[in-house]
């Protein structure tokens, strides 16, 4: 019984560390993968909230009767709303597009926000990731056909 015992004795033996290893090899994947769902996770919930700051900026601007004040309620909106989202941007840039309000009143006209925002991801700290992506969205909202424009 005891030349039976001793083989499997050696086998066990011969597995001894190879949980270590393998932890140890496949715990910098594992970690990496997180990394890297968050990095995709705050991509897509950023270009939600530039998504959500170009409808707020387009509406906010046909609300108004003059290109001017268009354009200055279209940034504040903007602004508000990558704020109350909780999005940073290092770089931001909000252009309108007001050329709605040269036409007469009773043609249909509109206004068209673009908004783009370099978002942050270097805080995350994975190798190979870029320090930021630029995330650009557009909107357009309607102007009231009927109402005077100056």
């Amino acid at each position: 019984m005891t030349s039976s015992a001793r083989p499997r004795r050696r086998r066990r033996d011969r597995d001894r560390g190879t949980y270590s290893v393998e932890t140890a090899v496949l715990a910098p994947v594992m970690i990496s993968l997180l990394l890297l769902m968050v990095a995709f996770g705050r991509v897509v919930d950023a270009e939600g909230a530039v998504d959500a700051a170009a409808r707020a900026a387009a509406r906010a601007a046909s609300l108004e009767r003059d290109a001017t004040s268009a354009e200055s309620e279209a940034q504040s909106a903007a602004v508000r709303s990558l704020e109350t989202e909780g999005v940073t941007c290092r770089t931001s840039s909000v252009v309108i597009d007001t050329g709605g309000y040269a036409l007469d009143v009773g043609v249909d006209a509109t206004v068209t926000a673009t908004i783009s925002c370099a978002t942050p991801l270097s805080d995350i700290g994975l190798p190979g990731l870029p320090g930021s992506k630029t995330l650009t969205a557009s909107w357009t909202s309607p102007i009231d056909t009927y109402r005077g424009r100056q």
